[in-house]
């Protein structure tokens, strides 16, 4: 079995007589270490995938395994925990806290985790070693950026989710973001799953979903993924 399993996975939403398929028997697998993308236009279902993913959602109907584990039969409270402590999320708009300076908010991560890194190893391993003392009004978007991602692997998580990490960046900044999100794959052996609207990323992923109107249009096996610096935005 993969580490992600996604059976024939629905979300629907009921607005008045309206009944909207956000996920519309959703299928695929993520193998354990892999970089995977998934990509389409908006409304084509991927953060209904990505919030069914990271146990902030409920599906409707079929089912989602994470490591053997079969989230979709949780309780409110194993999937508080698994949120907790297996999830890490990175989010388009940072979310940090601005009255926090870049180390205490990774330290946020170590209030909720019983196993969380350092957090100064952490905002080394990012390239933010001299900025810890810094507000998140002091730092570029990019720099933000990674102070989140350092905030999302100070809890250790092994599955990180990225919901268009880029997507509020320019391109330069962007690659930054990328580059370091594939060296997670690579070195650490992080399973990252990235959820964009921008096709040209989706070449970096050593697995591409490619959703449309709630659907799996395609699943592609990437065995040579894009280096970053060749990624045409």
């Amino acid at each position: 079995m993969s580490y992600i399993e996604f059976d024939s996975v629905c979300k629907d939403y009921i607005t008045g007589e309206v009944v909207v398929h956000a996920a519309d028997h959703v299928s695929f697998s993520i193998d354990k270490g892999e970089l995977c993308v998934i990509y389409g236009n908006s409304g084509s279902g991927k953060t209904t995938c990505l919030n069914l993913l990271g146990g902030m959602d409920r599906a409707t109907s079929g089912i989602i395994t994470v490591g053997g584990k079969e989230i979709t039969a949780l309780s409110d409270r194993q999937l508080t925990e698994y949120r907790r402590i297996d999830v890490g999320f990175v989010f388009q708009f940072y979310n940090l806290m601005q009255n926090l300076t870049a180390l205490e908010n990774v330290e946020l991560a170590r209030q909720v985790c019983s196993n969380a890194l350092n957090p100064q190893e952490v905002l080394e391993q990012v390239g933010l070693g001299e900025r810890m003392d810094n507000f998140p009004s002091q730092l570029s978007g990019g720099e933000q950026q990674r102070v989140s991602i350092a905030r999302a692997l100070c809890k250790n998580p092994a599955l990180l989710l990225c919901d268009e990490p880029t997507g509020a960046l320019d391109s330069r900044t962007g690659e930054q973001v990328l580059e370091l999100l594939t060296r997670l794959c690579r070195d650490f052996g992080t399973t990252v799953v990235m959820i964009t609207h921008n096709s040209s990323i989706a070449p970096l992923g050593n697995k591409i979903i490619r959703l449309h109107n709630g659907s799996v249009q395609e699943v592609t096996v990437n065995p040579t993924p894009m280096r970053v610096e060749d990624i045409q935005w």
